[in-house]
């Protein structure tokens, strides 16, 4: 008997996930390989970091979803090597063998060039970035009820967001919430109210993919949150006490004992491996220029989808690296592979844009579905609908769904735990540590 076809897929989010998922009654033998051990619902990432959600509540063991299908493995590890002439991987051990290769690598933060900027403002891609956040903005409150100088205990409570797309105005969102109603009563010197947010974008606007009308309506939900916009402003330098940015010939500080970074991705360094192997062009972010079937140059069994994929074909401009996209693609590839195995053509993968939308806080949210646009509690219904639809397994949802309502109505944010070493949030604070784990 033949040997069935091998398809590796490597990353278990919405692409790669999707994609294995989509072959479960096909010919084939699916290998899925990821470095974590669970599937990221990262749209939610946001609220674990601001303590809305617990970070079980948007996760879901790998094996757990694929255990009734028999078809599929699991392997956890992380690739260091792709070798294309000899249709495999590398995890370190033994080579892992492919018929067909499925990337959907994903992306990490960007900072241009400025990588020594990631430890003083963290992004926002995995749960370990998201509890990191959380402690740092909890940490900050911490520290500015335990200081003793007015103005040491204000530069704590000054936050900083860099970045105005929906990732960086859900968590400048977030953070305003939690600064004048979660935490209100929470301390006894200082008014968490007093904490100042602000947003930097370097766009005239927030929120640059979404139409004029919306990007405005997000701009006042903002500012009736509190949050302070600064527009058309680029980073220049970030250090322990701030933020500098440019305007123009205008240099200004920005003073933050926190800054959070939302301002862009750059593609999986295992695309730069198949770019070398088979002279695919990148575009700036390193994302993989492919065919209209997802392919890249040259290589009909090298599929590449979801962030690490730049795809223009029938479109205005590359579809943005959303997780839509990376569904409808890994779906697409499944398709393909099975047409491929049954001798049949092959169609050009077609995104069908269902809209976009973003939350900015309790009731705030903004959407475009087709030609239809608004805002409000209406959007932040639907928000809430389609994001309880696309996370992975039913107990998920109940419990996300139960802790939304609890939210709602008492405003509380449950899941407000400081992780990590105590010691270290102390450090710039002219009092024993120990006092302060004290209290």
């Amino acid at each position: 008997m033949a040997e069935p076809h091998r398809v590796v897929i490597i990353g278990g989010g919405f692409g790669g996930l999707n994609a294995a998922r989509a072959l479960r009654h096909a010919p084939v033998e699916v290998t899925l390989i990821d470095r974590r051990n669970f599937h990221l619902f990262q749209p939610l990432l946001y609220q674990v970091a601001t303590g809305g959600l617990s970070p079980a509540n948007i996760a879901a063991p790998l094996r757990a979803i694929l255990e009734q299908q028999a078809n599929a493995r699991v392997i956890l590890g992380e690739v260091s090597r792709i070798d294309l002439a000899d249709r495999s991987v590398q995890l370190g051990g033994e080579p892992i063998p492919f018929d067909t290769l499925v990337v959907a690598a994903g992306a990490q933060d960007s900072y241009f060039g400025h990588d020594d900027w990631e430890e003083l403002a963290p992004g926002l891609k995995s749960l370990e970035d998201a509890t990191e956040i959380r402690g740092r903005v909890l940490s900050a409150f911490e520290e500015a009820e335990l200081s003793e100088d007015l103005a040491a205990r204000q530069s704590w409570l000054d936050f900083v967001v860099v970045g105005g797309g929906p990732t960086g105005v859900e968590l400048a969102g977030a953070i305003a919430e939690l600064a004048r109603h979660t935490l209100k009563n929470n301390f006894r010197r200082i008014d968490p109210a007093a904490a100042r947010i602000v947003l930097i974008e370097g766009e005239p606007q927030v929120l640059p993919s979404f139409s004029p009308k919306l990007r405005l309506r997000a701009q006042r939900s903002l500012a009736q949150l509190g949050v302070t916009l600064e527009l058309g402003a680029r980073v220049v330098a970030i250090s322990p006490t701030g933020v500098t940015v440019r305007r123009g010939d205008e240099v200004t500080e920005i003073p933050a004992r926190t800054v959070l970074w939302a301002a862009g991705v750059r593609a999986n360094p295992l695309g730069r491996q198949i770019a070398e192997q088979t002279g695919t062009a990148v575009d700036r972010g390193g994302r993989l220029i492919v065919g209209p079937d997802c392919t890249v140059a040259g290589r009909p069994e090298v599929f590449v989808i979801g962030d690490l994929a730049a795809f223009q074909h029938g479109t205005e401009r590359p579809l943005p690296g959303l997780a839509p996209v990376a569904i409808q693609q890994g779906r697409y590839v499944a398709r393909a592979i099975r047409s491929r195995l049954a001798g049949r053509e092959v169609p050009p993968f077609k995104y069908r844009d269902r809209g976009s939308m973003a939350t900015i806080g309790r009731a705030r949210a903004v959407a475009a579905v087709g030609p239809l646009e608004f805002g409000g509690i209406l959007a932040w219904l639907a928000w809430l609908f389609i994001h309880l639809l696309f996370l992975v397994g039913f107990q998920n949802r109940l419990l996300v769904l139960v802790q939304w309502a609890i939210n709602y109505f008492t405003r509380n944010r449950a899941a407000r735990l400081i992780t990590g070493e105590p010691a270290a949030r102390f450090a710039d604070l002219d009092l024993p540590a120990a006092r302060a784990a004290d209290r």
